[in-house]
């Protein structure tokens, strides 16, 4: 019944730490860095077993990044996200956007190990034509 028996908290935990790290090194250093907070996003995603918990995993590691913009380190806000509706949209985007590079982080690790299976087995049929060649 226990959906999260497999779920790789660590990676969850690593990735938000990540993710809000980047932002504020953006924030002291210089704004280049922001776009890097991604990286964070993308190993939770990727630390997981399905793309399902890789997109809740990239969506759940997105928080760090929306309490610190909320708390200003992502530069101020003017117009609509001044309102409680704008705030509330801007929340939103940030956790579709979060899921979003988490299902990318997920389906890189799944297309990675079909290659790797691939490639095994590619390597499993060029050793046995070498060794019945050899055998005649």
């Amino acid at each position: 019944m226990n959906k999260f028996t497999n779920f790789n908290f660590k990676a969850l935990v690593f990735g938000a730490a990540i993710a809000g790290a980047f932002i504020l090194f953006g924030w002291q250093i210089n704004d280049w860095l922001y776009p890097f907070a991604s990286i964070g996003l993308l190993y939770a995603g990727y630390g997981q077993n399905s793309w399902q918990e890789g997109t809740l995993s990239g969506a759940i590691a997105s928080t760090p990044i929306i309490v610190l913009t909320f708390q200003g380190y992502m530069g101020q806000f003017d117009g609509f996200f001044l309102t409680q509706n704008g705030m509330i949209a801007l929340a939103a985007m940030i956790f579709i956007i979060g899921a979003f590079v988490g299902f990318v982080g997920a389906w890189t690790k799944r297309s990675r190990e079909k290659a790797l299976k691939e490639q095994e087995k590619r390597q499993k049929i060029g050793k046995n034509k070498n060794k019945k060649k050899n055998k005649k």
